[in-house]
């Protein structure tokens, strides 16, 4: 049997969410509508968000009018998604490094930290050329990561974090530019559970790197969710617009 990669593993049970629970729903609608002013997309234009997870992002554009698509490889998130699809809105099963649409969007969004999963830099820069390819000429992508430089400065080794009746052990280091969570705990039929993240330690020039070879150019940068100027040492967000 082939093996899964983490992110298929981890994201489609149900302990993700239990996990991440506390993600602040008011703080990504107030952070999509700072986005759209600083965008200012015009009506009707069509939106892609990749990595969707189960849609919460999609939903908040969709609600502004924007014809807007979903894609994760989750089939758990995208089943929960489809519960609130519309005229204009819809979700996909589909891998970001496939090429899915071909100069069909003219912005394309990758939220909180949804990038830099893989194990080999090829699959990074496929996912890359991905994102490109999607996008008509002149259109936008945003890519919202966490800021590296800033995370291995207060990188917690230990943690343990409650939810109801769970308790995650959590385990924390960086190996091979990659940050490591290692995520332990015990199911409710008592049984040990063990899940891991791995994602690339990826700072600004990486990014530019990255999405120049996909060609695309970087035209701005953002340090948190209320857009204001990022800086590497303290920013929380690394937050970065580029054309086609």
């Amino acid at each position: 049997m082939e093996q899964k990669d983490w992110f298929e593993t981890w994201f489609g049970s149900p302990y993700y969410k239990i996990l991440y629970k506390h993600r602040d729903e008011p703080e990504a609608q107030a952070f999509i509508e700072k986005l759209l002013q600083h965008l200012q997309p015009p009506d009707g234009c069509k939106m892609l968000d990749i990595a969707c997870g189960d849609g919460r992002y999609a939903r908040q554009l969709a609600e502004h009018g924007f014809d807007v698509t979903g894609i994760d490889l989750s089939l758990h998130h995208i089943e929960i998604a489809k519960e609130h699809e519309a005229d204009n809105l819809h979700f996909f099963v589909h891998d970001m490094r496939m090429p899915a649409y071909i100069n069909y969007f003219d912005y394309a969004f990758n939220f909180f930290t949804s990038f830099g999963y893989f194990a080999h830099d090829r699959d990074h820069l496929l996912a890359a050329k991905s994102f490109a390819r999607a996008l008509k000429k002149g259109g936008t992508l945003v890519i919202d990561y966490m800021n590296a430089v800033n995370v291995t400065r207060n990188l917690v080794p230990q943690d343990t974090i409650t939810r109801g009746s769970y308790t995650f052990h959590i385990n924390r280091h960086v190996e091979r530019k990659h940050f490591i969570k290692d995520i332990r705990f015990t199911d409710a039929d008592n049984k040990p559970r063990h899940f891991t993240e791995s994602v690339a330690a990826f700072e600004l020039a990486d990014f530019e790197k990255i999405f120049n070879t996909a060609g695309l150019s970087l035209t701005a940068t953002f340090g948190d969710y209320k857009l204001q100027a990022f800086d590497a040492n303290t920013s929380p967000r690394l937050i970065m617009a580029f054309k086609k």
